[in-house]
């Protein structure tokens, strides 16, 4: 696979989720759902939010993908979630798994061994303590905060990438998205407002989701779904503050901007690097 990506190519895919509205599933967590829902939706996919263990996998049937998001944790989401990522994993569809709060307690820890050893997912996407903890680094995570720098978590991107022979993204001031095939993208859009709004890192999986579900090359769909979260945010957090304006109205912003953020805006603003790892 080529190491090359331009800023045309990743828009081709925004262009793609918008024209063909991919089905993409969502067991996330409680505190994240509506932002999820609404990200995918202003992005042009869509979202369904399901759960019960009765449908989960007829869902994972007729949806085109299946994110996974372990932050409100308990026992019968766990197994909706292992329940799904099986039928995904046997049907084919990419599976992209959020391992929030990894490293914060040990039940987090149990549960994300039992799900990559249920399925292994097409993509993880953390910050860079979920990343560190779930490849089996010891580190601290507050919450779900990040005490690890994107960059700090690499080695262990690493590590994980050769276990699951997947795609992981470790977000941060720099996102980082790795390959099985060495290939590296770097990232480096976005705001530190987008860390004061609920569910941004968790709506950042939700469209890897959607670009997965259209993109069948996960590492560039992964790198498509960072950039235009990572442009849609800047532009959301200049606006906002252009008219004297704090992070509720941000929110709304980066909404309008995922849906109508212009190609040569997106190209504009884009700060992208491609290399080996």
């Amino acid at each position: 696979m080529t190491q090359h990506l331009t800023a045309s190519d990743l828009w081709a895919d925004i262009a793609a989720v918008r024209a063909r509205s991919p089905l993409v599933h969502n067991i996330t967590n409680l505190v994240v759902i509506n932002l999820n829902a609404n990200v995918l939706l202003a992005a042009g996919a869509s979202p369904v939010m399901a759960h019960a263990h009765e449908e989960v996998a007829d869902m994972a049937g007729i949806a085109q993908s299946l994110v996974v998001n372990i932050g409100t944790l308990d026992p019968y989401w766990v197994r909706s979630m292992e329940l799904a990522m099986v039928a995904a994993a046997a049907r084919g569809i990419p599976v992209v798994l959020d391992p929030v709060g990894a490293g914060a307690t040990p039940y987090r820890n149990q549960t994300l061994e039992r799900l990559i050893a249920a399925a292994a997912p097409t993509v993880i996407r953390g910050n860079g303590s979920e990343i560190m903890s779930t490849a089996g680094a010891a580190i601290r995570t507050r919450g779900v905060d990040s005490s690890a720098g994107a960059g700090d978590a690499l080695g262990a991107a690493q590590a994980l990438v050769q276990r699951t022979r997947g795609v992981v993204c470790v977000s941060g001031a720099t996102d980082h998205v790795l390959d099985a095939q060495r290939r590296w993208s770097r990232l480096s859009n976005g705001h530190e407002w987008m860390t004061r709004i609920t569910g941004i890192g968790c709506s950042a999986t939700a469209l890897v989701g959607a670009f997965c579900a259209v993109q069948p090359d996960a590492w560039r769909a992964t790198t498509a779904a960072m950039a235009l979260l990572g442009v849609a945010g800047e532009l959301a957090a200049q606006q906002a503050q252009a008219a004297n304006a704090g992070v509720g109205s941000m929110q709304a912003l980066l909404l309008d901007a995922l849906q109508l953020l212009p190609q040569a805006e997106f190209e504009r603003r884009l700060r992208l690097e491609v290399g080996p790892w």
